[in-house]
């Protein structure tokens, strides 16, 4: 019996490989996409996200692996022949075009009749609420509105992999999460695979259904952003995704997020207490001193120093905290909120 179409791979990369003279960007990715899925590829800058983009796109050959496309083997196929498209960080307009020759520039060169692609470029306008700007030139519109253009010019083919390399991290803030809101209900009505790169954290776990996070040209960890959040596999994801506490408990590495790490105040200065290579289930607590506080949004972050020198963070709800820089405190967490992990660092 056959998968229904959601379900169904759409892509698949094996092995991939690519060099750039002594430089190895990419060393041996796997990965399976299926229709309809949006996925973020989550890195920092420099560890190969754009790269992997490109080979995806035919806009770079991989040195060694495969990649397939709806079963079919395209690793050699130049761009045209992929039906993939991508917009890119700096959207690419072209500054001499309207609005609407921007968006109909691959039917125009497909040859397509001008009556189609007159009702193709209206369709897509409507897609991404800009109806009415034909005739606008890229000077004349904003840094949302240009972002819109660019994804209406990659839509107006209805290919059935949109590739997006960072497009919303030219804008300010807060038109940034109102485009993460608008690009990730696009997707879903439309039924197109998105795959998405960003430095981003927030960005990813906002709208993607599966996270991969890159490090070094290699995929750490492939899951939800519930699983990459709350179950982190490496040492790497824990920190990355969210800023999680790695410590040593019983001579294995455990993560704990912030929000569930929770710092007593004690009356006297803690003489002794559990040093994080000697925590167990047994312990109370580990003695530190906060030497940090600061607000982030509408929680507040406090950073406490322990005996041996490391650092511990809590992030809790609220600005009414007594808790003051230079204050002696157990720090605890729940040993459920201790997440097993492979240290990578």
């Amino acid at each position: 019996m056959s998968q229904e179409p959601h379900k169904q791979e759409l892509l698949r990369l094996e092995g991939i490989k690519k060099s750039f003279g002594v430089y190895s960007v990419l060393k041996g990715i796997d990965l399976s996409v299926k229709r309809g899925e949006f996925i973020t590829i989550l890195g920092a800058s420099g560890c190969g996200k754009t790269t992997l983009l490109k080979l995806i796109a035919g806009l770079e050959k991989a040195d060694e692996g495969r990649i397939f496309l709806v079963g079919r083997d395209v690793t050699e196929d130049e761009p045209h022949k992929r039906n993939v498209r991508m917009v890119f960080q700096n959207y690419a307009l072209f500054p001499h075009m309207s609005v609407e020759a921007n968006i109909g520039y691959s039917l125009r060169i497909k040859k397509t009749e001008k009556a189609e692609i007159k009702k193709a470029v209206k369709d897509v306008l409507e897609l991404v609420q800009l109806s009415g700007y034909e005739k606008r030139m890229p000077f004349e519109l904003s840094g949302g509105q240009k972002q819109r253009v660019a994804v209406a010019r990659a839509l107006v083919s209805r290919p059935p992999i949109l590739l997006l390399d960072e497009p919303l991290g030219a804008l300010d803030l807060q038109l940034r999460r109102q485009m993460q809101i608008e690009l990730k209900g696009l997707q879903e009505r439309l039924g197109i695979t998105f795959i998405y790169i960003t430095h981003d954290q927030e960005e990813a776990l906002t709208m993607s259904d599966r996270i991969a996070v890159m490090r070094n040209g290699l995929f750490e960890q492939i899951g939800s952003a519930q699983d990459i959040y709350s179950r982190p596999a490496t040492s790497y994801v824990a920190r990355f995704v969210g800023n999680a506490n790695v410590l040593r408990s019983n001579g294995a590495y455990v993560a704990i997020r912030s929000e569930h790490v929770e710092f007593v105040p004690v009356k006297e200065p803690c003489a002794s207490g559990a040093g994080v290579d000697e925590l167990n289930e047994d312990s109370h607590g580990l003695s530190g001193r906060i030497v940090a506080r600061s607000f982030v949004g509408g929680q507040v972050r406090l950073t406490a120093l322990l005996q041996n020198g490391e650092e511990i963070h809590s992030c809790s709800q609220g600005l009414s905290s007594s808790l003051k820089t230079g204050m002696e405190v157990f720090v605890r967490w729940a040993p459920e909120n201790a997440v097993p992990v492979e240290d990578t660092d």
